[in-house]
């Protein structure tokens, strides 16, 4: 596949054929845009007024705290929250609840400006994947020995390609069954590891090498919720 500055990351995260390539996409734009955030993006007002108005979610703040000095972490606690007590909160507490104010913290207790940016670039990835798989058999070729795709993208990637820039009716099948059976064959070799796991807690197995079960709990965790257990 030739490469060009669209195609270069996609090969990037493709080329390692470690666990599922579309996480590495939300790793390494989660990684960006928390450097960001506490880095260069501190000078610029109108990342300010975003990151202000959608927050972070628990996961992102807590990367910012370990990425970042805490300086650049309290700066931007210190907008937010000016930004909530003048934009989010009622000026007063009236005889009862004030209901715009309270969605306005809903929302914002949902929102998140990391997750947003990765949700925004994650998509525009995906159409330079669909574009080489399309025109590219050695990229097809690529795609079909990734380890798996997570159910969580499965559906993520699936529900990309059926719109309005994603895979042609053309090669639709054949992206269909190649997504299909990188999911479904790990999710099989993932029950037969458990399976086994569990049978070795039989009596009658005492002694027997666990082999590659023995880690596949952690597996089962990090595949089904794409985070591995503290």
């Amino acid at each position: 596949m030739k490469e060009n500055i669209c195609t270069i990351p996609i090969n990037d995260l493709f080329k390692p054929k470690n666990g599922c390539p579309i996480c590495r996409m939300e790793e390494m734009l989660e990684e960006t845009y928390v450097d960001f955030v506490v880095g260069d993006a501190m000078m610029e007002p109108n990342i300010r007024i975003e990151t202000n108005k959608k927050g972070f979610c628990h996961r992102h703040f807590t990367k910012m705290f370990k990425a970042g000095q805490k300086l650049p972490n309290a700066l931007i606690m210190e907008s937010h929250l000016k930004s909530i007590i003048e934009n989010t909160l009622p000026n007063k507490a009236g005889s009862k609840p004030d209901k715009k104010s309270l969605e306005k913290i809903k929302t914002l207790r949902e929102s998140c400006y990391v997750c947003d940016r990765i949700d925004h670039d994650i998509h525009h990835l995906l159409v330079t994947v669909f574009s080489e798989y399309q025109k590219s058999e050695q990229f097809r070729e690529l795609y079909r020995e990734q380890p798996f795709i997570c159910l969580n993208h499965y559906e993520y990637i699936l529900r990309d390609a059926m719109g309005k820039r994603g895979i042609s009716s053309k090669f639709m099948k054949q992206f269909n069954e190649d997504t299909y059976n990188l999911t479904k064959n790990y999710l099989l070799e993932l029950k037969e590891d458990t399976s086994y796991f569990c049978s070795m807690f039989d009596y009658r197995n005492r002694g027997k090498d666990f082999g590659k079960s023995k880690d596949v709990i952690e597996r089962n965790i990090e595949y089904l919720t794409k985070e591995l257990p503290e």
